[in-house]
């Protein structure tokens, strides 16, 4: 069997400046890209490998940039076929300047493409939105059950197996779906606490059941005023009724828990997690900068934390990273050893504070236009880069000298922390901090979103109401 892959793959606030180019994604083709994504390698399965676009969580992507991927995309498609089957890598978040429902274009031109006979399966972030529009062109569908996202490999490859079971001649897969009038940050839903621990636990559950053979529940992405913006309940089976028994279960079950949803660890105000960072005995305290969180959508150019504690004259923390490319830059020209003035914050079009240090350059990595630099000023260690990006491994800090296990205070642009940074934190803090990702989620601007939607408004009542997918309804029906 033939099985055509690929895909975009990028998370966008609609409340962040910086709109995403071509330059901000990386792009991944050629006959690697199926190992590169992890996938199995079934000796009955080729692949005909597209491109898998993916960048650091951002802003709208800007609509030429899209327009260029989605040309590209289909035109290897176009030449790839015909194939069996095709499997879309994507994460559902992707917000397009003058565009509703990108993926939602992304998919139904696939689907165009290769006709109403070819199977389509996707992959998805939990973080992702679905629309009606996305369902009516898909066979099946897989999303991450975990967040902190430990499972990526693991969803690629039971959407991979949805289609190459059905590819061997198994049972056709078809999709239903029951939105939920829910929004949930990923901080207020990670999968380590109630109630997301019990409820993605009736994913197994709901797997076996007969008909059914794979139950998903999506957060769906909070940052992003759109009129798709919602949590569901997503369900890959056989039988048509098994189906829409399952989302309406688990639908439910996230309509009910919708106020109990709540941060993991301890969080509240920059000042007041300051204070207790400054007064905790244990090390190393790592203190998450909530609302500049580029793996969340947000900028990661604020300076607000370092204004902060600077102006408490505190001593000995590291700060990894600020995307700061006119700091970066000249820092890295200076050389290590040198002493250069700069200005810090708000680098790619953020409104916060900006802080002026004259810093001692004390190292340089990576090539130009993505060149690191670890400053030190007033016995503050700043990492600062020419690009945007996430400081979230071990590796990320030991390159540059740092072992975070040793340090006092470490401050990271994050909401939840890292798999490799959790278990290290002696407390992990979350400051509610401004930016692009701030957790005062009622209080953001909703203009777009489906009303009523909890919580922008909490006095309304729901049921769930399945439905199947375009094609699975016409399968009921024959």
């Amino acid at each position: 069997m033939r099985i055509a892959v690929g895909g975009i793959h990028t998370e966008c606030s609609t409340y962040s400046p910086h709109v995403q180019g071509y330059e901000d994604f990386t792009v991944i083709d050629g006959s690697t890209l199926p190992q590169s994504l992890g996938l199995a390698m079934y000796p009955d399965v080729e692949f005909a490998p597209l491109f898998y676009a993916s960048s650091v969580p951002g802003g709208p992507v800007a609509a030429e940039t899209y327009a260029t991927f989605h040309a590209d995309f289909l035109a290897r498609l176009r030449a790839a076929m015909p194939v069996d089957g095709v499997l879309l890598v994507m994460h559902g978040a992707m917000h397009v300047v003058g565009m509703e429902d990108a993926e939602g274009d992304w998919i139904s031109a696939v689907r165009d493409l290769v006709g109403p006979g070819v199977p389509i399966s996707v992959s998805y972030d939990l973080h992702g939105n679905v629309t009606q529009r996305i369902v009516d062109c898909i066979d099946a569908f897989a999303a991450f059950r975990t967040a902190p996202h430990v499972d990526v490999i693991e969803t690629r490859n039971r959407a991979l197996s949805l289609l190459a079971d059905h590819l061997r001649g198994g049972p056709r897969p078809m999709v239903g779906w029951c939105p939920v009038p829910a929004l949930m940050p990923g901080e207020r839903s990670s999968t380590e606490d109630s109630p997301a621990r019990e409820l993605y636990a009736l994913l197994s559950q709901e797997d076996a059941q007969p008909g059914v053979s794979d139950a998903n529940i999506m957060v769906g992405y909070v940052w992003a005023d759109t009129p798709r913006a919602t949590a569901a309940a997503v369900v890959t089976g056989t039988q048509p009724q098994a189906i829409l028994n399952t989302a309406e279960r688990l639908g439910a079950a996230y309509w009910a828990a919708r106020t109990d949803f709540a941060f993991g660890v301890t969080t509240d105000g920059l000042d007041t997690c300051l204070d207790l960072a400054d007064a905790t005995p244990t090390t190393p305290v790592i203190l998450a900068d909530s609302g500049d969180n580029p793996t969340g959508g947000g900028v990661g150019d604020r300076a607000d934390v370092l204004a902060a504690v600077r102006a408490r004259g505190m001593r000995g923390a590291v700060f990894a990273g600020i995307a700061a490319p006119s700091a970066a830059r000249p820092a890295a020209e200076a050389g290590e050893g040198a002493t250069v003035p700069l200005v810090i914050g708000n680098g790619y079009g953020s409104d916060g504070p900006t802080v002026a240090a004259t810093v001692r350059v004390l190292k340089v990595l990576g090539p130009d236009g993505k060149r690191e630099v670890l400053v030190d000023t007033d016995g503050l260690r700043l990492i600062l880069t020419e690009h945007r990006r996430p400081f979230h491994n071990l590796e990320d800090f030991r390159k540059f000298g740092i072992e975070p296990a040793n340090e006092r205070l470490i401050v990271v642009k994050s909401g939840y922390l890292s798999p490799e940074l959790a278990p290290l934190a002696s407390p992990a803090l979350m400051a509610l901090t401004d930016g692009a990702v701030n957790q005062h989620i009622p209080a953001l601007a909703n203009v777009k979103r489906p009303h009523p939607s909890y919580p922008f408004q909490t006095d309304f009542d729901w049921a769930p109401a399945p439905r199947l997918s375009a094609r699975a309804a016409a399968f009921k029906e024959t």
